[in-house]
């Protein structure tokens, strides 16, 4: 395999090293790739502490949904968006079952109760929707919750825009293999077992019906003011650099001299 003097200098690297170390049976251009990615990611997280100082500046309001089956990588685009972020500025909300309190309530107004103050951004791992896929596939809400939500749900985005949000929704896609695959790294891995849950158990067998259900969603809420992103997640490098380029390409702050393109 011949190298160009570019590829070289990265390998000799102190990044192409490590990758080298880190990783059995690393091949040249894996490594490449990985140190590509590195050097791509730290250029756009540095873009993306301009986009937060200009929210705050200018008393933005920004929220952005990451929806997907399990194990499709949503957390960790999270973490690599919001890693070098003011920690004051944001938050990352991911909330457990509701309580006894909050079944009573109106379904979204736990969720309204989340949304950000001006200047500030809001990361939701798993958000509303949990009521169009997770609820009605694993028998946590009624048919009845379940048609009301989806009839109030784009309404609900509506106002929440009106009233000064910027709404970006993503939908992170993995294939039926990919997601057994995850899911036997996650099992076998003691920092990371604790992950797998009673739902993530049952993904599999029930993959065609969270294919129906997520299919309804689309239809439905796919709107022109509240757009799906479908995020092509087998690749986690790939599905985080196209997370972070949409939501610097969205948000109308001061552009940087920055190519917004995975290289």
């Amino acid at each position: 395999m011949k190298l160009s003097p570019k590829a070289l200098k990265s390998l000799n690297r102190k990044k192409g090293i490590k990758q080298f170390l880190l990783y059995e049976n690393a091949s040249v251009s894996k490594t490449l790739r990985n140190v590509n990615f590195e050097d791509r990611l730290k250029q756009l997280q540095v873009e993306l502490i301009h986009l937060q100082q200009w929210v705050v500046e200018n008393n933005q309001k920004v929220v952005v949904i990451f929806e997907g089956r399990d194990a499709a990588g949503k957390g960790g685009a999270i973490r690599r968006i919001t890693e070098h972020l003011n920690p004051r500025e944001f938050r990352v909300v991911a909330l457990p079952k509701p309580t006894e309190e909050e079944k009573g309530q109106w379904y979204f107004q736990r969720y309204i109760n989340q949304l950000p103050q001006e200047g500030k951004m809001v990361f939701f791992d798993r958000s509303w929707y949990n009521r169009a896929v997770v609820e009605p596939v694993n028998g946590f809400c009624t048919q009845g919750e379940y048609d009301v939500f989806m009839n109030q749900v784009n309404e609900f985005e509506r106002m929440i825009i009106e009233s000064g949000i910027q709404l970006i929704k993503f939908y992170f896609s993995i294939s039926k293999a990919e997601q057994a695959k995850r899911f036997r790294e996650i099992k076998a891995s003691p920092l990371k077992k604790w992950k797998f849950s009673k739902v993530d158990q049952k993904a599999q067998s029930l993959w065609d019906e969270y294919s129906k259900y997520k299919t309804l969603m689309f239809e439905k809420t796919n709107t022109q003011i509240a757009p799906w992103i479908i995020i092509k997640a087998n690749r986690k490098t790939q599905a985080r650099v196209e997370s972070i380029n949409h939501v610097l390409k969205t948000i109308p702050y001061k552009k940087k001299d920055l190519d917004l393109s995975f290289h």
